[in-house]
């Protein structure tokens, strides 16, 4: 394995296509980093830079290593910064599902800033099927069923409710949207997520006593919010999830075209391991989330 201090030395050099530059910035000398740079030189078997004239260029081979370098000594950095915060009481660190943060965290934390001005905050996307016991932040917003997390503290934000969504400009177009049948001149934005392994659309069709009906097209999205964007921009008919659909609903964004609504078996929940949840700066977060994060919507009548 490299010395951290010669990769260190390696992506400043890099950056600065100058050793001197480098040195100044990491308060070396330039000897020093030339040193450093060689040794990772002898061990890797490339040459990483050719001088040219008073700069330094960087070989293609040490191009291709820079990348990961780089990722490698920013991942060191995060996770370094994540332990030190970890034990302060005036920073906070969320992890979040994208979308619920895009669509729900993010517009309503101006109000908690506002309660809490003494707690800095710390974001943190999350992926969907990463364990809530991680201990790189403090507390995190997943989406799932209560059991999935037998041992943390835990409270759901509301039930939750499945329903196709799209813009309000496709009821307009011609082909129509009345009723469940309609979708089969529609597009279809299917969500290709670990969460959705039961199939949002089949469960919902199933309750309008469609099962199977096929669509004019589909177009397949890796993540929720991307689906929800291409429905905005009209390119097809979704599946909405009432919790993160709600704003874009109330601001027109998007509409519900018809009244069916399947209660989820799952839900968003406010997670932290019960160490971190004793703590005032999480307990803090929990009454918050309780009160601006928590969706109450009822079903529509079928």
């Amino acid at each position: 394995m490299p010395s951290m201090s010669s990769l260190l030395a390696f992506e400043a050099a890099a950056r600065h296509s100058s050793f001197t530059r480098a040195a100044t910035e990491l308060n070396l000398t330039q000897g020093a980093v030339s040193q450093r740079i060689k040794a990772l030189e002898d061990l890797l078997g490339h040459q990483l830079f050719v001088r040219e004239g008073n700069a330094v260029r960087i070989t293609d081979e040490g191009r291709h290593y820079l990348a990961s370098a780089r990722m490698a000594l920013a991942e060191v950095q995060s996770a370094t910064s994540r332990a030190v915060e970890r034990h302060r009481g005036d920073i906070l660190t969320i992890a979040c599902l994208g979308t619920f943060a895009l669509k729900c965290l993010i517009p309503r934390l101006k109000e908690f800033r506002r309660q809490r001005p003494n707690i800095a905050l710390r974001l943190r996307t999350l992926h969907p099927l990463e364990e809530a016991s991680r201990q790189d932040h403090d507390v995190s917003i997943q989406y799932g069923v209560r059991s999935r997390w037998p041992d943390m503290v835990l409270a759901k934000l509301g039930d939750d409710f499945l329903f196709p969504v799209c813009s309000p400009d496709l009821l307009q177009e011609g082909e129509g949207l009345t009723s469940p049948r309609d979708l089969v001149r529609h597009t279809i934005i299917r969500t290709l997520s670990p969460i959705d392994i039961q199939g949002d659309w089949s469960l919902w069709l199933d309750r309008a006593g469609l099962p199977g009906l096929m669509s004019a097209s589909e177009l397949h999205c890796d993540t929720l919010f991307s689906s929800y964007e291409a429905a905005i921009e009209g390119l097809g008919v979704t599946m909405g999830r009432w919790s993160v659909a709600r704003m874009d609903l109330a601001a027109g964004r998007l509409v519900e075209p018809f009244t069916i609504r399947l209660p989820s078996p799952l839900g968003y929940h406010v997670i932290a391991t019960p160490e971190r949840a004793k703590l005032a700066k999480v307990a803090a977060f929990f009454e918050w989330a309780a009160e601006h994060l928590h969706n109450t919507a009822q079903p529509h009548p079928h």
